[in-house]
This record gives structure tokens, sequence and C-alpha cells, in this order.
């Protein structure tokens, strides 16, 4: 019996391209460490998955080549740029391709102090967080989203947990004075406008980041949905130009341990940190009055 089936949404390209520029026209070195990946979208393309025609198909070691080709001739200011001069190529160099999705890791890097001072052609890597940005080209719309990832932070106090509802399966102890910590991924969309304005991509990034952070430490938080909220509110009025923020937080649980069979007491000092099972909460913040542009999200990874 035949089984009638079609194509569905498609996309192809080349992925975690490691580029890495150097600016050495000086003797103090400046350093761009980027992982980039590029998908193209089109009708046309759909040959190649129905009938291996490969007339439209843009190779993706050619995706690749201009990348660190582009690394060359435009260098790299920010990852969002970057990203948007690239879908700019494709989509106007190949008049077939009429969209497609670019994401890139950034890899901060920071000198080696020696001295007391940064030296000049030496480096080590930074480890707070792992910089995010996406650009995607769809319908004719340019939609560019910027994030970070594995921003794990603690509090050590200044959160509770209560209230919440009791059936013959709940054994949680309520507290109002808890461990809280999470690993943060965040993902923010910027107004077209902005983008059009030229936004500064690199001081956004730094502002909200800094929000984000003063907004975990101050909140005295009775859930980390709340603790969410007011990251993303806080990210929010720190730029103007986003729209919205999306977060996933996994809640990285700190148990008070049991020292009474040692004959100790523990008051609020010494926890087991648990790495599974965890709570996962995920949540959005959205900037009154925008337009909400789903398509601005089409495949972009959103959890952690």
């Amino acid at each position: 019996m035949s089984v009638s089936v079609h194509l569905g949404d498609n996309k192809y390209g080349k992925a975690e391209v490691r580029v890495v520029r150097v600016v050495r026209d000086t003797a103090r070195h400046e350093i761009t460490d980027l992982n980039v990946t590029s998908q193209l979208r089109g009708a046309a393309l759909e040959s190649s998955y129905l009938t291996g025609d490969n007339s439209k198909v843009v190779a993706t070691d050619t995706q690749k080549n201009v990348v660190y080709a582009f690394a060359s001739e435009h260098g790299i200011t920010s990852p969002e740029e970057f990203l948007l001069l690239l879908g700019d190529h494709f989509t106007g160099e190949f008049d077939w391709i009429t969209g497609g999705l670019w994401q890139a890791e950034l890899y901060e890097w920071e000198r080696i102090v020696v001295d007391g001072a940064g030296h000049d052609h030496s480096f080590v890597r930074k480890g707070r967080a792992t910089r995010l940005a996406t650009v995607q080209k769809t319908g004719g719309a340019t939609h560019v989203t910027a994030g970070l990832k594995d921003l794990t932070v603690l509090k050590s106090t200044g959160s509770e947990f209560h209230g919440f509802p009791r059936d013959r399966y709940t054994t949680l102890v309520e507290t109002d004075d808890r461990i809280l910590a999470t690993s943060v991924t965040a993902r923010w969309r910027y107004l077209p406008d902005a983008v059009a304005a030229g936004i500064d991509f690199n001081g956004a990034y730094n502002a909200i980041g800094a929000a984000m952070l003063s907004a975990f430490a101050t909140t005295h938080s009775l859930a980390l949905q709340q603790s969410l909220y007011e990251m993303g509110r806080a990210a929010i009025e720190a730029c103007d130009g986003v729209a919205e923020i999306r977060f996933a937080m996994p809640n990285k649980h700190h148990f008070l341990s049991d020292l009474s069979p040692f004959g100790l007491k523990n008051p609020n000092e010494v926890f087991h940190a648990a790495d599974r099972p965890y709570g996962l909460i995920e949540g959005t913040v959205v900037r009154d009055g925008v337009t909400p542009a789903p398509e601005a999200w089409t495949d972009v990874p959103s959890s952690v």
C-alpha cells in the first residue's frame, strides 16, 4: 500500500565553524573567537531533497569558506553584525536563497596579567558565560536575537519557597531561608528599528548582563519564577532596543545535609548540591506595546 508524504520545513548548512580573528596591526593584539553556524532556506532547495538535484545547493563547504573570508575582509566587531553580513551575503548573492538562520557563540578571552599589566599577546579564557547571537531571515524580514548561556549564579540567602499546595505525595519542606542557584540561558530579541539605527550590540550585551546579575542579587526571591521575571524586567529597562527576553533556568538544588547522626547541628551551613533531577523554570518577559514576531524564534534553541 502506498503512503502519501510531502517535504516539510527544511534548512541546511555548515554547523560550528570555529573562527578565531587576531587583530595584529600593533604589538598589542586583539582576539575574537566565534563558533558560527550557517543554514539556508528557499523553495528552490526542495529538489535536492526530492530528486537529488544539487543545482541550487550552495555547498556547506562554501558557507564555511565565506565565514573565514568575511572574518578577514570585514573583521568581527560583534557577533550580531558579523551574522548580519553573512545573511545579507547569502540572500543577496543567490537569489533563490530566500532566508536562513545564522547563529554564533562568542568565547571571550582576557589578557594574562604579568607584573600587574595585561600582556600584549597572551590570553586566558573567561569563564563566566558564553555569548549567543542569532540572525533570522524569513519572509523578507531580518530578526536579530542575542543572549548568553551557562551563566551560573548563586545566592546563599535572600531566597524562600513556601505556600505551595500539598497532597499525599508532597514531601518537600517549606523554607524561609535557602540557597538559590541556577544556570541562566537567556535570549533577547532586538527591535527592528533599533537594529536599523545601528544599535551598539556590544554595549547592549554588557548592560543587559549587568542588569540581570544585579536583579538576581537584589531580589528577595520567593520563587525562582519571581527572580526570572525581575531579571527580565531589568534587562528590558537596561536597553531600549530590546523587545522581549526568554529564559531557561534550571534550579540547581542545594539540600541541607543531615548531620544529626554525627551529633552535629547544621544551622544552614552545610549543603548537598544535587545535579539531577532539577526543576526547570522557563518564561518570557515582553515589553508592553511591541509587535510580536514569533518567526524570529523559528528553530532557535530555547532550553538548557
